[in-house]
């Protein structure tokens, strides 16, 4: 029996070591959209290891995460700092969410305010997403992929 697009995106979320981003976005462009207000939470961060350079930006600074009390009030990297605290990183602003089509399908996407990159969304389960990074910086890379846990107890 043929895996579903959800279980293909477990499989590789447990790979350890690199990923190619083929497979991820294989993977991605099977699963459902999600709506901005499904986002409305707080989200633990992980990230595939595809050689795009983003990965190990995020690993460096202990990436945590992302924060989203709104549609308008996003904080797009959230790490832990060195007492471990979970903390918003300033120096990449705050974001909003709004309903993006990106390889071609509608879905919830997260906009940076200062920075030309939007994070679109995709539905595994009720608890984790599926991210794709387009940065107009870091065409050349590719797309980040990466992936959202709902933290226990944040929903809105």
């Amino acid at each position: 029996m043929a895996k579903t697009p959800e279980q293909q995106f477990r499989e590789l979320a447990e790979t350890v070591g690199p990923v190619e981003e083929a497979a991820i976005a294989a993977v991605y462009d099977k699963l459902q959209p999600v709506d901005a207000e499904f986002m409305i939470s707080q989200w633990e961060g992980g990230s595939f290891d595809t050689g795009h350079p983003t990965h190990q930006t995020l690993r460096d600074f202990k990436w945590a995460g992302k924060d989203f009390r709104s549609v308008d009030d996003v904080d797009p990297i959230m790490f832990y700092d060195a007492d471990g605290k979970r903390t918003w990183l300033s120096k990449y602003g705050h974001a909003r969410l709004r309903e993006v089509k990106f390889r071609g399908v509608v879905t919830a996407a997260m906009v940076y305010d200062n920075f030309p990159i939007i994070d679109a969304f995709r539905y595994v389960d009720e608890n984790t997403v599926v991210g794709a990074m387009d940065n107009k910086e870091l065409q050349d890379a590719g797309t980040y992929y990466f992936y959202l846990k709902r933290r226990p107890g944040s929903r809105a």
